[in-house]
């Protein structure tokens, strides 16, 4: 959480939203380069106060490398999204405090989470990383994953 990163709260590594307090969507994912990033988000109901205009989401975030080179994650950049168009960029080292180092064939997974004033929106972004034997930097893509809520208002076309 350091950075202050509204896309960083309640960051844990290793642990999910328990089922029982998350509404679960479905599952994104994108490859680049040979390294695969998935993410799942969850509407988090039991954090969020619709109220106060305050809505709570985490999501699971899988990196896989399916290349051959060992790589490290360096840093990340989001694009946080609402459903009125305002987009915060948030950009820090690593995530939740790592820059894991991934060997062909290994995955790091964590769960981080995001709020916003508003019933959904979506996030976008990238993770930098380095080829460890070579030192080239280079962007993996995040794929956009929608944030939707109960409370966002159906549309009717």
């Amino acid at each position: 959480m350091k950075d202050n990163d509204p896309a960083a709260a309640g960051t844990q590594p290793g642990a999910a939203a328990p089922a029982s307090e998350a509404q679960a969507a479905e599952t994104y994912a994108l490859v680049t380069r040979g390294i695969r990033v998935s993410v799942r988000p969850f509407f988090l109901e039991d954090q969020s106060q619709p109220d106060e205009r305050q809505f709570v989401w985490a999501y699971r975030v899988r990196i896989e490398n399916q290349g051959t080179d060992t790589v490290r994650l360096l840093r990340r950049t989001w694009h946080i999204t609402d459903s009125r168009g305002r987009t915060q960029h948030v950009e820090g080292s690593g995530v939740v405090g790592e820059q894991p180092q991934l060997h062909a064939g290994e995955a790091f997974e964590y769960t981080s989470g995001t709020p916003l004033e508003t019933p959904s929106g979506f996030m976008s972004g990238a993770y930098h990383m380095v080829l460890t034997g070579t030192g080239e930097e280079f962007d993996v893509q995040i794929p956009t994953f929608s944030l939707d809520s109960p409370h966002q208002p159906a549309v009717l076309h």
